[in-house]
């Protein structure tokens, strides 16, 4: 046998299509791409800088251990820097977790309706996966820890969730942290956690300093707009990390990524910027589904996802004829659902028009 039969019942990612590509197969010159949740403003000012500035240092290798990348977090989030791990996209520590904690056959708890690459990651290493359902369009803890049992050994929590854009409280995470047995572990992952603003947001970095068995992941794709790049980072106690490290590959990121993102770190204005454009384009969003009768579900992210009379993902061809990328959420399980990115206003406004084009409305 070639491979493993485990490896063939992966199915690969299939990212959102890129904009030239649709040009080209469409015939199309003008296209807007609001299907993968990235920056609209392009990326920070100071990241193009620094890149400019270090693009005479590619001819050697990078810092493997992104030695000053992590000072910087260090001081920014009063975490020591031995305890923060470097990696291509946060993504990537998704993999080191599965490869790291769990042996085949033992078991993995993922949410359905979430992140696409936990079940991925997961079945790369022949793990069994227990799926709990959300609950109106929420992680339903409650469930997961009840389906905890003594082959788990890891748990997988999206916070704020991809797709639906919903969170979890601090007090929803406490109770569940608190029914976790002390030999799983559980990886937060907050990707978009730079675009809330509630309150009852949990402190996950708490968790780390207070020596539980959990692992942050954090990027700098989306608020920062370095998705091209490929780089985040993770953060958990030394006991954790010495077992990340051992499975993370020499060289994972760039030289340029690495010197791009402690730019970014202090494009301060740049941020603010994104998360009011951000905020507007939600705001105009909700209005326009509501006018148009569709429902959606309240994001706390930079994306939101709807469902309309027809099939997601034939919405989603339609909506690619008119030149206008979005996401079919089929494969997530909902069977009508289409997520779409928070662009600018004038990507938002077309999108809008050509929604309700193509829905005769």
């Amino acid at each position: 046998m070639l491979v493993p039969d485990y490896i063939k019942g992966v199915k690969p990612y299939v990212p959102g299509k890129p904009l030239e590509e649709v040009k080209r197969e469409l015939g199309l010159s003008s296209v807007v791409k609001l299907a993968s949740n990235e920056n609209p403003l392009g990326p920070s000012p100071r990241a193009v800088e620094a890149i400019q500035k270090e693009a005479s240092e590619i001819a050697r290798y990078p810092d493997t251990t992104a030695y000053y990348l992590r000072k910087k977090l260090s001081h920014r989030l009063n975490i020591p820097a031995e305890q923060i791990i470097v990696a291509r996209g946060s993504s990537e520590i998704i993999d080191f977790a599965v490869r790291a904690f769990v042996a085949p056959k033992e078991k993995v708890v993922i949410s359905e309706g979430t992140f696409i690459m936990y079940p991925i990651s997961a079945k790369l290493v022949d793990a069994d996966i227990t799926f709990v359902p959300l609950r109106n369009y929420r992680y339903d803890l409650v469930r997961m820890a009840e389906v905890i049992d003594d082959k788990t050994k890891l748990v997988f929590i999206a916070n704020p969730n991809n797709p639906t854009g919903t969170m979890i409280t601090a007090d929803e995470l406490d109770r569940f942290l608190s029914q976790v047995p002390e030999e799983v572990v559980v990886v937060l992952d907050e990707a978009y956690y730079e675009y809330i603003d509630d309150p009852a947001y949990p402190d996950s970095l708490a968790y780390v300093r207070e020596g539980r068995r959990v692992i942050v992941l954090r990027t700098f794709s989306k608020i920062y707009g370095l998705a091209g790049l490929r780089i985040g980072y993770g953060i958990t106690t030394p006991e954790l990390m010495e077992w990340l490290l051992r499975v993370m590959p020499p060289f994972n990121t760039g030289t340029l990524a690495q010197k791009a993102a402690m730019a970014a770190l202090d494009d301060e204005d740049y941020v603010r910027k994104t998360v009011e454009v951000n905020d507007e384009g939600k705001r105009y969003l909700g209005e326009e589904f509501r006018k148009l009768g569709i429902s959606f579900v309240p994001s706390h992210t930079n994306f939101m996802l709807f469902f309309t009379p027809v099939d997601g993902d034939e919405l989603t061809q339609r909506l690619l004829r008119e030149g206008v990328i979005v996401r079919g959420m089929k494969g997530w399980g909902f069977e009508n659902g289409v997520r779409v990115s928070i662009g600018e206003m004038k990507e938002l406004e077309r999108f809008v028009a050509s929604l309700r084009k193509v829905l005769g409305r």
